[in-house]
């Protein structure tokens, strides 16, 4: 790493322009150097495309891969510019990457992990760049990027070698999957879609999904069970709403879930700590497998008002919770809950899982340290403490395990 040890967020031009020289140094010193095995098994690299800097590593790293030392490349092409200050003309300066792999064809040949920022494709074909130009990559990371006048993107890819596929702060109208065989893992963090924010097809070995989304002001919201109708091995998902409001829609009750039976854990974060919890009774009904489940609570007081997205309005969840019945999920072994707080709606909601859940082993009920802004506006003790809001003692802990297990014959051991 060749910028400054205390980086200052952004990095400053100048860092960088002093960095690439470097790093170009460092390059070809480490490649003209033997290599005792006769050849690098993988080489991970950041760089940023300014001046020839990039482009003179490129070369290097070409050689490296012509003559056989180098073997598996893993990629950043990094950029400064921030989400809310980043402009067409600058996403589009990003873009030439494009030319940069166009210069250096065997970096594409070799890559199996590339992470991309602030890039937009819109004058170029996005899928030839990533998947028929990349056929070794096998990990895809894209931060605020885009292909241009918000449109779906669309990938049919059916000789891809990709299993991870992350997002984060992409402005799409919508992903559409309809082919990638080898995808295990999907991740989007924030999307601006009013709607699903994705659709899938032929994914046959996707086993986790992460759905990660403040409530924007226009997201409608969308039904999951229809987002995932067609996928048949997720075992893994993990829902956050980051504190705003909830995003998804009530199936209706007619519709099967069997897009549901494969789940194995289930992870619902950043619920607004005022929100009722009752309306995930109807996702443990669809979930007859589960054997994990955790949820985390949101409150961040410093967060309130303080956000350059523009978020609804918080309002409680109107789920139909149908009736409730008992032993539905007796394949559920642990719960979780982090950012307890004596509210009637956790403990409603509490009693409902070890009822539901007849062969519960571990139910984990943990306090949440406040972040250091909260911790400055003096609500809760300071992280620093052993103190905790709830329980505050042994009697507490006793009293809260009590009151969970009365009426019930859970033999769940209770952690705090």
């Amino acid at each position: 790493d060749f910028l400054p040890v205390e980086e200052p967020k952004p990095i400053e031009a100048e860092h960088i322009d002093e960095a690439m020289p470097s790093l170009s140094k460092a390059v070809r010193s480490f490649l003209a150097t033997p290599h005792s095995g006769g050849a690098i098994a993988r080489l991970q690299l950041k760089l940023y495309l300014i001046n020839n800097y990039a482009f003179d590593v490129g070369s290097l790293v070409t050689e490296a891969i012509d003559i056989g030392i180098l073997k598996d490349l893993n990629l950043a092409i990094l950029d400064e510019v921030g989400f809310s200050d980043s402009t067409k003309e600058h996403m589009l300066q990003q873009a030439c990457l494009v030319d940069f792999f166009s210069d250096h064809p065997s970096l594409s040949n070799c890559l199996t992990r590339l992470s991309l920022y602030s890039v937009c494709f819109s004058k170029w074909d996005i899928n030839h760049c990533l998947f028929d130009c990349c056929q070794q990559l096998q990990h895809l990371y894209i931060s605020n990027c885009d292909s241009g006048l918000r449109t779906p993107w669309k990938i049919n890819a059916p000789d891809s070698k990709l299993s991870v596929l992350e997002l984060s702060l992409c402005v799409l109208a919508k992903l559409e999957i309809v082919c990638l065989p080898k995808l295990e893992h999907l991740e989007w963090d924030t999307w601006f879609c009013s709607r699903a924010p994705l659709s899938l097809g032929l994914v046959p070995s996707l086993k986790k999904l992460y759905l990660i989304c403040p409530g924007i002001e226009y997201i409608e919201g969308f039904i999951l069970s229809e987002v995932l109708s067609d996928t048949t091995s997720v075992h893994t998902l993990k829902l956050d709403f980051q504190g705003e409001k909830i995003w998804l829609q009530q199936p209706e009750r007619k519709q099967p879930c069997t897009s549901f039976n494969t789940l194995r854990k289930l992870s619902i974060h950043g619920i607004f700590v005022r929100f009722s919890l009752l309306w995930m009774r109807v996702l443990l009904e669809a979930t007859p497998l589960l054997e994990m489940f955790d949820i985390e609570i949101w409150e961040h007081p410093c967060q309130i008002n303080d956000s350059w997205l523009p978020f609804g309005e918080r309002t409680n969840p109107s789920w139909k919770v149908p009736e409730l019945t008992s032993g539905n999920n007796c394949f559920m072994k642990e719960f979780q809950i982090i950012g307890l707080k004596p509210l009637e709606q956790q403990m409603e909601f509490l009693s409902v899982v070890l009822q539901r859940g007849p062969n519960l082993e571990t139910v984990i009920l943990k306090y949440d340290d406040p972040c250091e802004d909260c911790e400055k506006m003096g609500i809760f003790p300071p992280r620093s403490s052993t103190d905790c809001v709830f329980p505050k003692n042994k009697d507490e802990k006793d009293l809260t395990v009590n009151l969970l297990k009365t009426g019930l014959s859970s033999r769940a051991r209770i952690i705090f």
